[in-house]
């Protein structure tokens, strides 16, 4: 049986609130994606879900959302009994024939919930839009006025609206005004073009504090200064370190306790994780996604024996810094007085952190073809992934308001 990767892409409601989860799988060597046929597919999608990770390792209480070929479909009997978590997806080239449209309804009928991938408005595929719970539209495969007449078309049927591969802000932007009821791209982790804007206040002040927490002149003494004057975040840090995400370890009793037990460096990047979870109008799956990435990060540097890990676990964290403060990575990092690894690392995935960061990256979105770490077995890096993924869950799950 061959290797495969097991990733998942967010799903958003107009709020921006994650409600679920695509599972994404693809073998390891992409030359052989060819040779593995969609009933294959479908199947490792399935058996490493519901029995070798299970599934709420993988979306919590959240939905899953996988595809499925014809067979899958018609054959109800090779499905997991898991209803109220899975959204069943009808691929684009299934046929929608007698046979296929009444699987689809008796499956309706069961109480699993129907989504049509990719989808294309056609005359035959009505019965089968009379059916689904969820449409799933590509933006990549329809020009604007195209993609307006589908709203117009799918509006009198009761199905919601998912826009597939929103890549960047303006596009998620226009998708909520079109009436999209669900959203799932890279689009999170894109900053807003604010060309001929400044920095809002509180932004302002979030970098200046970064800054300073960040710059590697700021001694054990200064750094605990910093902290405290910032009565907010010496409140919250402290309330973190010793919330049960952190549990088997020593009460932290002051700042200085902290810094002298856990280092700098790791209250350093505590630190800089709450300021920017303080931004008021970024939603938490921004966080999420920066705690999956800086928890990856710092695993694979130990897979492949770096020493610096602290580091490595501080350019997962900033890699969606530009997300965060809708600001260019690169204006950003000119301001910070990161070391010259982190920032090579960030703004050309080269030098010591390049690697590690590219296929922190390209696991986290399943691009799975720019997945490169040398040194790395590839079931290590799936187990890497579902710890930093676990691992996130249950420091955002403590982490203060």
């Amino acid at each position: 049986m061959p290797d495969f990767y097991v990733g998942r892409q967010p799903i958003f409601d107009r709020k921006l609130s994650v409600v679920g989860y695509e599972l994404l799988y693809r073998p390891h060597d992409a030359t052989r994606a060819g040779v593995i046929n969609g009933d294959q597919a479908t199947s490792q999608v399935l058996l490493n879900s519901f029995v070798e990770i299970g599934l709420p390792r993988l979306v919590g209480e959240r939905s899953a959302f996988v595809n499925l070929t014809r067979n899958f479909i018609v054959n109800s009997d090779l499905l997991p009994p898991e209803k109220d978590q899975l959204v069943l997806e009808v691929l684009e080239n299934v046929e929608p024939d007698e046979e296929l449209v009444d699987a689809v309804r008796k499956l309706s009928n069961d109480g699993y919930r129907i989504a049509l991938d990719d989808f294309i408005f056609h005359d035959k595929l009505r019965p089968l839009v009379e059916l689904a719970d969820i449409i799933k539209i590509d933006l990549r495969a329809l020009d604007r006025d195209t993609l307006e007449e589908h709203v117009r078309l799918l509006s009198q049927y009761p199905a919601k609206l998912l826009a597939e591969k929103v890549e960047t802000p303006e596009e998620l932007d226009h998708c909520q005004q079109l009436g999209f009821d669900y959203f799932q791209g890279y689009f999170l982790c894109c900053p807003r073009n604010i060309k001929g804007r400044r920095l809002p206040a509180n932004r302002v002040n979030t970098m200046r504090l970064v800054a300073l927490l960040q710059d590697p002149a700021t001694n054990l003494e200064q750094l605990e200064a910093i902290i405290a004057q910032d009565v907010t975040l010496s409140y919250k840090l402290l309330r973190y370190l010793n919330s049960a995400a952190f549990s088997g370890r020593k009460q932290i009793s002051s700042i200085r306790h902290a810094l002298v037990y856990l280092g700098q460096r790791a209250i350093k990047n505590w630190a800089t994780l709450i300021a920017l979870a303080d931004i008021d109008d970024k939603p938490s799956e921004l966080i999420n996604a920066a705690l999956i990435r800086a928890k990856m990060c710092e695993l694979l540097a130990r897979a492949l024996d770096k020493q610096d890990r602290e580091s490595a676990f501080t350019v997962g964290m900033f890699s969606v810094l530009d997300a965060m403060l809708d600001t260019p990575l690169q204006d950003l990092l000119a301001d910070l007085p990161l070391s010259p690894e982190i920032t090579e690392a960030l703004l050309h995935h080269q030098g010591e952190f390049g690697c590690v960061l590219q296929t922190t990256i390209a696991y986290d979105r399943g691009d799975w073809e720019h997945i490169n770490c040398p040194g790395v077995a590839d079931d290590l890096l799936s187990d890497i992934y579902l710890m930093a993924v676990e691992w996130a869950r249950e420091m955002l799950a403590s982490m203060p308001a």
